[in-house]
């Protein structure tokens, strides 16, 4: 007959397996005005966030599988990782990039044709202390601020709680897309499961998840990797990543 300290001790094991599970299954799945998207959020407390672009040898990744071969042993730390940004044809992104608090892309200013140059466009980034923020591209380049990890984008789908102005509630325009929203204490990386449009997303973004600011990082290429759901998308052809680690070893 087993003792009542193994008893209890069984029941606290038992007790901790969900939670672990689900720490480590960091994204879900949720509904909005009929569509379904993947949300991975990202706490600075408890997660290590990374930016990627280039190999060890210097090329650029190209997709998730080589993303997780880069990483190593710490690949088995991985929260989810998506594609983070928009990229020219050999790949490099497109405006800011930082890296480990160094400068590989600068921020770009100029007017253009596209999705990224749908201003207001802006930046994610992360400082010294792993907290997220989403800044209109004009304030960041007149702030004080030294990223840690930084990817600019556009368009800026919320900024203030206000939608971009420019896009329309539910136009014709469909893709699946992907992009980020901050929020006191947190960032929530969203990609839709279907073809959807810039004001439905901008929407879940704002109404659905509670982020008044928010960043669209891509369409159409749009990609994940999440363990947690038994999902790593194969396209070949992706430029610069956004990965969040679980902070310590696993157990």
């Amino acid at each position: 007959m087993p003792s009542r300290r193994t008893l209890v001790l069984g029941a606290l094991s038992a007790g901790l397996e969900p939670a672990l599970g689900a720490a480590r299954s960091a994204c879900r799945v949720e509904p909005f005005e009929g569509d379904r998207f993947v949300v991975c959020p990202y706490d600075p407390q408890t997660d290590d966030l990374r930016l990627a672009w280039r190999g060890p040898g210097g090329a650029p990744l190209g997709s998730l599988k080589a993303l997780e071969a880069s990483l190593g042993a710490d690949a088995r730390r991985v929260r989810f990782a998506m594609n983070a940004g928009m990229y020219d044809p050999a790949r490099r992104p497109v405006g800011l990039f930082v890296a480990e608090g160094r400068t590989l892309r600068p921020l770009d200013r100029h007017d253009g044709a596209g999705n990224f140059y749908l201003k207001p466009n802006g930046v994610f980034w992360t400082g010294a202390d792993g907290a997220p923020h989403v800044t209109k591209t004009e304030a960041f380049a007149t702030s004080a601020a030294e990223p840690r990890w930084a990817t600019q984008s556009g368009p800026l789908l919320v900024r203030d709680g206000r939608l971009h102005p420019r896009i329309s509630a539910n136009g014709t325009s469909l893709a699946v897309r992907n992009a980020v929203g901050v929020k006191p204490g947190e960032a929530l990386f969203v990609i839709s499961q279907g073809k959807v449009s810039f004001g439905r997303l901008a929407r879940f973004l704002r109404d659905g998840l509670g982020c008044p600011d928010a960043l669209y990082l891509d369409g159409s290429v749009s990609s994940l990797w999440a363990p947690g759901l038994r999902r790593q998308d194969r396209r070949q052809d992706l430029g610069t990543f956004v990965v969040v680690l679980e902070r310590g070893p696993v157990a």
